[in-house]
């Protein structure tokens, strides 16, 4: 199960990959077998271009523990609602 979610601009952040500075702008978290969730962010450059979508870890933050928490949460109730 995954859902990916929109990071709300006031928590996004920035980050560089190949001396190429990146915007993360969505999260996509998944279960895992074990029961446990795992999260990764995803950006755009910050310069613009056709540049790829590149994946980077979640920063250990409060209020982005909250975002995954709550995609999970709702991951959970549209699976369980599936026809």
């Amino acid at each position: 199960m995954a859902i990916n979610v929109t990071i709300p601009e006031a928590l996004r952040w920035r980050d560089v990959r190949r001396e190429e500075e990146f915007e993360l702008q969505t999260l996509n978290v998944r279960m895992l077998p074990d029961g446990s969730l795992a999260a990764k962010a995803y950006g755009r450059p910050v310069a613009g271009g056709r540049g790829a979508y590149v994946s980077f870890p979640v920063p250990d933050r409060p209020e982005l523990a909250a975002l995954v928490s709550a995609a999970a949460d709702e991951a959970g109730r549209r699976w369980s609602s599936h026809r």
